[in-house]
């Protein structure tokens, strides 16, 4: 099969993934990549690598677009077709898709869902679109996996009329699930994977399917997160509003952008700082124990729902490289019984790269 190359794109809020893949079909080959980070700040960097050879330089750009126009500059080659990741899908979108006009106004009514993520993907799919008419876009949704979840897992408890609205629990960090279970052979009955970086989720998978997961209607619900806060008591947002402390806006960016470990702490969300100073400052100390307990709580529970645990699979920055970490929160779960325990990357960009080959050849 002639190889297909592909131009991976990965928007967070304020960075820019981007890797060039060959695809033959049966394999996926990574021939280029970087990122763009913090996107809009006079302290923004661009970084390449290419060949195990890797460079980076101090680079500001004012918008995701910019920097899309850059990389595009500077590829070795043109790609056959183009990848994007997009957190949300809303209502309509629920599958790996090849983009046409109509999607794009669907996916516009989806930016509610993920404010911080979804107007950024949209800019850089347009962009793509204008610079590469030609090639086929592919819209890969970190939703997607999720939609095999049983009603028992993917209903809140709210009236009907409400739950019409989109209000369900969708779920997210898809594709690093997909790319976990590449890496497994054979997949386990029963398995737990634990995506923890600066969004965190707990997800169950029972042979090969999603059937619950910790995050929910967006992605700032589920686990104590790097900046987001994961579940409340509604009556938190209640109180706030009626005691005039605060907005719809001003909630968002609480819950969001100060709060997790970042708003405990005081101090950062980098888990890496937090255990540098957590001997001599205690707010870190207990930033860092509440993250543990927080996840080892929600494998317990995903334990309930699978019925036991075959494995745990730990993955994302926090998940593959915080030893320390990891072994806080698997103190305490000898209670579930024998489990094998793995730590694999979490290959989303791979995975947008295979995706959007598949697409394209269809």
């Amino acid at each position: 099969m002639e190889p297909l190359t592909v131009l991976a794109l990965n928007c967070g809020s304020s960075s820019l993934k981007f890797g060039l893949y060959a695809s033959t079909g049966s394999a996926t080959r990574l021939l280029w990549e970087g990122e763009a980070e913090e996107i809009g700040s006079a302290r923004g960097t661009l970084w390449l690598a290419q060949n195990n050879e890797r460079t980076g330089q101090q680079l500001c750009f004012e918008s995701h677009t910019a920097a899309f126009e850059h990389i595009t500059r500077n590829m070795p080659c043109a790609p056959h077709a183009v990848g994007h990741r997009f957190v949300h899908g809303g209502l309509a979108v629920r599958d790996h898709s090849l983009v046409t006009n109509a999607l794009v106004e669907q996916l516009r009514s989806a930016a509610a869902f993920a404010p911080l993520h979804v107007p950024t993907a949209l800019a850089v799919l347009e962009a793509a679109r204008q610079k590469m008419p030609a090639a086929p876009q592919a819209v890969c949704l970190d939703t997607a996996f999720h939609r095999s979840m049983p009603d028992v897992s993917r209903t809140f408890a709210l009236p009907e009329d409400i739950r019409r609205l989109g209000v369900e629990r969708f779920g997210f960090h898809g594709l690093s699930l997909e790319s976990i279970l590449t890496q497994l052979n054979p997949i386990p009955r029963r398995l737990i994977v634990a995506h923890l970086g600066n969004g965190c989720s707990v997800t169950a998978i029972q042979d090969g399917i999603s059937v619950d997961t910790s995050m929910g209607l967006t992605p700032t619900g589920g686990v104590m997160m790097g900046t987001r806060c994961g579940d409340l008591d509604p009556g938190v947002m209640i109180y706030l509003l009626r005691n005039g402390s605060a907005t719809a806006e001003s909630l968002e960016e609480l819950f969001d952008k100060k709060s997790g470990l970042a708003g405990v702490s005081g101090v950062s969300s980098d888990v890496r700082q937090l255990l540098s100073v957590r001997e001599t400052n205690e707010k870190a100390d207990l930033a860092l124990r509440m993250f543990s307990y927080r996840i080892r709580k929600a494998i317990a529970a995903m334990a309930a729902a699978l019925g036991g645990v075959d494995l745990v699979v730990f993955t994302g920055g926090i998940g593959e490289h915080a030893a320390k970490l990891r072994d806080e929160i698997c103190v305490g779960l000898q209670f579930l019984g024998e489990f094998a325990i793995r730590i694999l990357p979490a290959r989303e960009d791979l995975q947008i790269a295979s995706i959007t080959a598949r697409l394209a050849r269809s």
